[in-house]
């Protein structure tokens, strides 16, 4: 037998060959691209370590300053709780003039009654132009000292918000009181705009009268038909002028709640300056629409 070598033509041999160099030069890209991607994420997870660093920093540091804001607002709050504790004007003493007399009145008492809710406690306010009173809630002490003439109120507990309110209204209610019974209160309406008038009539055509002896203020502001408005009693109205009028009473609240009746039947408006203006009340006028 001879011996045969297998011999393969030129051109199939140079492709094997060819094939060859070429999986060896796929083969380096891919570790190269492995080596890539090693280095990204080597990369990466330092500069997520260093985010992560500073981001725990500005975090430490937001709630070193949250609890530094915090800690002054407890002083700030600290502060105002104790100015809270001594309203000025809920302790401030009340002038009471010598021709006034305060009387405190206690609760009618009943046999075997049982109260879930003590009872208020009324003081009397006598002066030369009538009586009023006003009712002390439980929690309210009153004192007044004979020598200098001045009233005080006081509360049992300081800390006590609804105390501290009712405090304050308390002792607003008795200096209008005081006020009312000694010199009166009074409101001055004016009547601005062309045409208005009013005059105080001893009898009304469209309203009743609610006690005897009641008068009206009758109203013309521009309407068709004539506005007519009962006083309340324990007030008294006149018109020193056309476009005025004068409201007197004792009760403050009664006074101005009146004048306020009156007032909204023409509001002021803001461009011509109409309506009817309660005491030193005035408005800002505005310039005209021009389309």
């Amino acid at each position: 037998m001879e011996n045969r070598k297998a011999v393969l033509p030129g051109p199939i041999g140079r492709g094997c060959m060819l094939r060859a160099s070429e999986s060896k030069v796929l083969r380096r890209k891919k570790k190269e691209k492995k080596k890539k991607k090693e280095v990204k994420e080597e990369t990466t997870n330092q500069s997520c370590c260093t985010l992560l660093v500073r981001v725990h920093q500005d975090a430490t540091l937001e709630l070193e300053r949250e609890t530094q804001g915090t800690s002054s607002l407890i002083t700030k709050l600290q502060a105002v709780t104790a100015f809270e504790k001594v309203p000025k004007n809920s302790a401030a003493p009340i002038a009471v003039p010598p021709d006034v007399n305060l009387r405190l009145l206690d609760p009618p008492k009943r046999r075997g009654a049982v109260y879930r809710v003590e009872p208020p406690r009324t003081i009397e306010i006598e002066g030369p132009l009538g009586k009023a009173s006003v009712q002390l809630p439980p929690f309210v002490s009153y004192s007044i000292n004979e020598a200098t003439r001045k009233a005080t109120l006081n509360i049992l507990d300081r800390k006590s918000r609804d105390q501290r309110e009712m405090w304050g209204t308390t002792r607003s209610y008795l200096a209008n009181h005081v006020l009312g019974v000694s010199e009166g209160h009074t409101a001055i309406l004016r009547l601005v705009g062309v045409g208005y008038r009013a005059t105080v009539e001893p009898t009304a055509i469209t309203v009743k009268p609610e006690y005897p002896g009641q008068h009206f203020v009758s109203l013309k502001v521009g309407y068709t038909h004539p506005i007519e408005l009962g006083v309340p009693m324990g007030v008294k109205a006149s018109t020193p002028l056309p476009t005025r009028i004068l409201l007197e009473g004792i009760n403050k609240e009664v006074v101005k709640s009146f004048a306020a009746s009156i007032r909204r039947w023409r509001v002021p408006e803001p461009y011509k300056g109409k309506g009817i203006f309660v005491n030193e009340e005035t408005i800002k006028l505005k310039a005209k629409k021009i389309k």
